[in-house]
């Protein structure tokens, strides 16, 4: 363990969120919010003079970063600079409870979209921008962030690009990790500029399209009304909708068209079958709650954006989707585990691993007639390795089982029903935000006690940084030094 290099990193990216922080008190001074200008400011010089000391005194030796260098790293950043992205919403005092803004920062960060706020209507331009960037910068990942703008990440990089980035696999798109890490991030950018020029085209401000660009760009769901994007035109919810299942695609896949493998792309399984599954549940739904609705155009638009939003784990909502039919509910429940593509930034178990799962199963049945035949799972065309096979089965494994330990610790407290226990628990674990009964699209988890706010808040991080880094970096074992 390299240990120097460890936090001399987590101080880098301290600073830089230092830094970051100067936009919202940028946005306060433009809205004359001086509290909140002023809670900014003090937050990034806390963040910047702790990260500065970091880096002043713990000077590696080297800059080689190993395998378990990299899950401490990503680990403790994003504890970290949750840590401290909260201290303005203390500050400003319009989140005065540290553990509701550490939760609502986690939420943020892990572009989760759970929130404890009743109302945001009432809050400053300037903390509604940070909620609303912190998505944006955790949505392809807050180191990843930090190696395209760095170039004194070692080259051994791409073991925090794994650690960070969702998915069975992560590979290089070039050479050098931190060339991938900065086409990733100029993909990004450029998405998420066109959504904002064309949610300015359908006449939403300027305020409310950057930050419904930024929630729908990280898939996380916060919003500047009170009812999400229920307020808003057919044509602008309808343009959220093709971005947040944009977003919802394997990166990857972006970076094929711009260097024109347009076949490769079309013969990508799981794009097929990530659009299949929105498509038929949009279907399903549409037709379920019909009855309901005064015109089956609206009908379709709310089905088409809730079936986008829970399976892109974004969060947004244009209707109560909690008074919709049991059949409706429950496909959203399905959809709240399998998420999106890997190497989106999206949440859920991911369309390529769900894929591998049913694979695994057919393989075994089929093994189970023909006992002497030889099977082997493939995905995209290509056999898997055995590694990558026992990776995904046993990311399952733990999967349940951390799902079903949040979900016993959230039971201890009283007053709350197993419905909204249960998906308060996947909706966080996946990153998804709302889910039924007390935490449903209408409500929020206000009601939750600071004990119950920390394990959601753990499931959120452990959900967004898939289990094993964190486990991994709570292990004796790997701060050894051999």
């Amino acid at each position: 363990m390299n240990h120097k290099k460890v936090f001399n990193t987590i101080g880098l990216l301290l600073i830089i969120e230092g830094i970051l922080l100067l936009l919202p008190a940028a946005v306060g001074l433009v809205y004359r919010e001086p509290r909140a200008m002023s809670a900014f400011l003090l937050s990034a010089g806390v963040s910047a003079t702790v990260g500065g000391v970091l880096v002043a005194f713990l000077r590696p030796k080297n800059n080689v970063i190993y395998a378990k260098d990299g899950f401490a790293i990503v680990s403790i950043a994003w504890i970290a600079m949750s840590a401290f992205g909260a201290l303005p919403f203390v500050l400003s005092g319009e989140i005065p409870n540290y553990i509701d803004a550490f939760f609502e920062t986690v939420s943020g960060f892990t572009t989760t979209g759970a929130s404890v706020l009743s109302s945001v209507e009432d809050k400053t331009h300037a903390v509604l921008f940070w909620r609303s960037f912190t998505h944006w910068i955790g949505g392809m990942g807050v180191i990843v962030f930090m190696m395209a703008i760095l170039s004194s990440i070692s080259d051994r990089s791409i073991h925090i690009m794994r650690a960070e980035m969702p998915g069975p696999t992560v590979g290089k798109l070039v050479p050098r990790t931190k060339d991938t890490a900065k086409i990733l991030y100029l993909i990004y950018v450029g998405l998420t500029v066109v959504q904002v020029i064309l949610l300015l085209c359908g006449g939403m401000p300027f305020f409310d399209s950057l930050l419904h660009t930024f929630g729908t760009a990280g898939t996380g769901g916060f919003g500047v009304r009170n009812d999400s994007i229920g307020s808003y035109s057919s044509y602008l919810t309808n343009v959220i909708t093709v971005f947040m299942l944009l977003f919802g695609i394997n990166f990857n896949l972006y970076y094929l068209l711009l260097v024109g493998k347009f076949k490769a792309v079309l013969k990508s399984t799981e794009l097929w079958c990530y659009l299949a599954i929105a498509a038929v549940a949009a279907g399903i739904i549409t037709l379920n709650i019909l009855p309901g609705y005064e015109s089956a155009g609206k009908a379709i638009e709310d089905a088409a954006f809730q079936v986008a939003s829970v399976m892109t784990t974004t969060g947004f909502s244009t209707t109560d989707f909690n008074l919709w039919p049991s059949l409706s509910k429950a496909i959203l429940l399905i959809l709240m585990f399998v998420g999106a593509c890997a190497g989106s930034t999206g949440g859920g178990l991911k369309v390529s691993r769900v894929m591998i799962l049913f694979k695994l199963i057919f393989r075994e049945l089929r093994q189970m007639l023909h006992p002497r035949s030889v099977n082997s799972v493939k995905f995209e065309g290509k056999p898997v390795e055995t590694a990558t096979l026992n990776s995904v089965a046993t990311y399952f494994v733990v999967y349940v089982v951390c799902l079903a330990g949040a979900f016993l610790a959230l039971c201890f407290e009283p007053g709350f029903d197993f419905e909204t226990n249960f998906t308060a628990t996947v909706a966080c674990f996946n990153n998804i935000g709302p889910g039924f009964g007390g935490v449903g699209p209408a409500s929020n988890f206000s009601a939750y006690s600071g004990f119950s706010k920390l394990v959601l808040s753990a499931a959120m991080l452990l959900g967004r940084l898939e289990i094993f880094p964190l486990i991994l970096a709570c292990s004796p074992s790997t701060w050894k030094r051999k």
